[in-house]
């Protein structure tokens, strides 16, 4: 990393002075026109550039054009401000007063893909109803971005960020649905697929066609010298796509650097000016109107020879820049980590100058390995050391999501409970694939290293929880049991601390669909096992208690209700009950005078529970049991089978 240069601060200054000076003279017109407006980008420029220059001058300082790329980033940043809605300015002022809106304990938060769900943009308008029933105040909508016909990763191979695809819709069908969504007191979000493009990205094909400039937006090699060096510290992500990180292309005669697919070109962030032209294409989605930006494999984006190339402190600095960026442009927009790596990096990536928002990977990994082992070791070990996250942010708790299930525990936290981490992950990968003795589950293996035995899983909640054998080959209560589990899981990423994220269709128990095997641009990838289109015929059941659909929405909905009812339930801070049941899981939500217990059941026996603990964590000796509204007093207790009790102190 190159050192910063003692006179950085001096830099910063007279670079802000002459940089005002410029902006001033280019968009003096605007200026002129809307002079409140113009101030209030550079009160926002002047609090943000010093950051800003600070974080870019460490990673770009050794260039000979630093300040030439830096004014054209002002220029770019001022354009965009310009063009930006009315009605996003008047957000961003609203967003700027209230920093914290993102810890409400309203907050829920919803993902599709727009044509799965509903076909296209223009229908899923007509879905507004639907999200407002369900209580969703984002929604997340998976890669809708132009990308290659075949193979594209699902949407995560990028051929224009200012194209939507033909099959969804138009850009403007996007900025029509952002506002309707705005109105709903829902916000947008998508992903920002930043660390690589597809080979179809005009950028790629200019490199490909033999633009100097355009190749060196990319990392292209003309020998394996520098790949070889390089892939002696990495190691391989798609192991059944491509060996290594370099793909090599006969047309062009060149190795170039694909971390995952080999249709998926990694940019080169030592270029400054692909930084630029990345947030210009940040920007560009901010006046679209998205709210929030899932960073994509944000581990990747920096590259360095005898390193691994994760998690790099360049990464974190260039998350940064993009932040101040936004907060200079868009204070409205946030951004959301998504970082499944070990639990020790996720964290790094959290802060209200780098990522405000985080998935929660190790929870969601552990909920399931808790239901495979039917103990909550691993899970509170994590709660109680790895939950707690800087002031202003919050995690985003999920049970699945389009992606895989990764087991990234700590190895460390498993030593200490004498589990070795290799050998449980296969049991892990064993148990929900459906090949371990007494499994409830049908997953998928994905991504499967013969050399390493690794591999990740895929399948739909319902079909994991068992849902999908217990219908299939067993009997209502088998149904009964799996239907419980998924209620539990979700139980706990409505209370435990954080935004819930929904993948939409879990709320109906939707099971795998093994269809995906018919269409050769799938048939190798099992994600598309749970990533089936949306039964609408099964949606409406959901308001049926005698349906499975309708048992499980109907006590999710219950769920949602109590969590938006308790402001206990804001914020990430939470503490772990010590419950000496190493199969029931324990914590404490409180904010002001509200204090609420929560205690969960991870097995298929009824378990005990001491009442101490409740006068013990509760401070009181009645309560009121949320789920059921019925009062008890501070007794012992037993935990019937996957049951869940919410306690509310008096």
């Amino acid at each position: 990393m190159p050192k910063i240069l003692p006179d950085i601060n001096n830099n910063s200054t007279i670079s802000l002075v002459r940089l005002h000076s410029r902006l001033d003279e280019k968009f003096s017109v605007f200026a002129e026109k809307e002079p409140q407006s113009w101030n209030t980008f550079l009160d926002r420029f002047d609090t943000h550039f010093p950051r800003l220059f600070g974080l870019l001058f460490n990673i770009y300082s050794g260039h000979y054009d630093f300040f030439y790329y830096l004014e054209e980033l002002a220029f770019l940043m001022a354009q965009f401000w310009i063009d930006r809605p009315k009605d996003l300015k008047k957000l961003d002022q609203q967003r700027e007063a209230n920093p914290e809106w993102l810890l409400s304990n309203k907050m829920l938060g919803g993902v599709c893909y727009v044509d799965l769900f509903s076909k296209d943009l223009k229908n899923l308008k007509s879905k507004i109803p639907y999200f407002k029933e369900l209580g969703l105040t984002y929604l997340h909508l998976m890669p809708l971005f132009k990308c290659p016909e075949q193979e594209n990763d699902g949407g995560y191979a990028v051929s224009s960020y200012r194209e939507v695809r033909k099959d969804v819709g138009t850009m403007q069908e996007l900025r029509s649905l952002s506002s309707e969504l705005r109105k709903e007191g829902i916000s947008l979000v998508l992903d920002f697929v930043f660390n690589h493009t597809s080979d179809e990205h005009e950028w790629a094909l200019s490199a490909k066609n033999g633009d100097i400039e355009m190749q060196a937006y990319y990392r292209m090699f003309a020998d394996r010298t520098m790949p070889d060096a390089y892939e002696r510290n990495l190691r391989e992500i798609f192991p059944e796509e491509h060996s290594g990180a370099f793909t090599y292309f006969p047309d062009i005669q060149k190795w170039v650097w694909t971390t995952f697919h080999s249709y998926q070109w990694d940019l080169n962030y030592a270029n400054q000016a692909v930084f630029n032209s990345m947030a210009g294409e940040m920007l560009f989605l901010a006046n679209v109107g998205i709210e929030a930006l899932r960073l994509d494999a944000v581990a990747f984006i920096w590259k360095q020879l005898g390193t691994s190339c994760e998690n790099l402190p360049e990464a974190h600095q260039l998350i940064q820049a993009f932040n101040a960026v936004a907060k200079i442009v868009a204070p409205t927009m946030v951004f959301k980590s998504e970082a499944i790596v070990h639990p020790d990096d996720v964290v790094k990536y959290i802060h209200s100058d780098e990522c405000s928002l985080s998935y929660n990977p190790l929870l969601m990994a552990l909920l399931w390995n808790s239901l495979a082992t039917r103990e909550v070791r691993l899970l509170e070990i994590a709660l109680r050391e790895r939950h707690h996250i800087p002031d202003g942010c919050s995690w985003v708790n999920y049970v699945r999501c389009h992606d895989d299930i990764g087991w990234t525990f700590s190895d460390d936290d498993a030593y200490r409970l004498g589990i070795n981490g290799h050998d449980h992950r296969e049991f892990l990968n064993t148990f929900y694939t459906g090949r371990f003795p007494g499994s409830f589950a049908r997953g998928l293996p994905f991504q499967e290293n013969p050399k390493t035995g690794d591999a990740r899983i895929s399948g739909t909640c319902a079909s994991l929880a068992g849902l999908e054998k217990a219908i299939k080959e067993e009997t209502n209560h088998e149904i009964d049991l799996s239907i419980k589990r998924i209620l539990l899981i979700h139980c706990v990423i409505l209370t435990i601390g954080g935004i819930p994220l929904f993948y939409l269709g879990d709320e109906i128990g939707t099971l795998n669909d093994y269809h995906f095997r018919n269409d050769p641009a799938k048939a190798n990838d099992s994600r598309w096992v749970h990533r089936p289109y949306t039964n609408w015929d099964k949606m409406v059941f959901r308001n049926d208690p005698n349906t499975i659909e309708g048992q499980i929405f109907q006590n999710l909905k219950m769920l949602i209700n109590i969590r938006k009812q308790q402001t206990a339930f804001s914020g990430t801070a939470m503490d772990m009950i010590q419950t000496s049941n190493e199969h029931v899981l324990g914590f404490v939500r409180s904010l002001g005078n509200q204090r609420i217990l929560v205690f969960v059941n991870f097995s298929e026996d009824t378990q005990p529970l001491s009442g101490n603990l409740l006068r013990l964590y509760g401070l009181g000796y009645q309560f009121e049991e949320l789920l059921t509204k019925k009062l008890i007093s501070s007794e012992d207790l037993a935990l019937t089978p996957y049951q869940v009790i919410i306690l509310k102190c008096q």
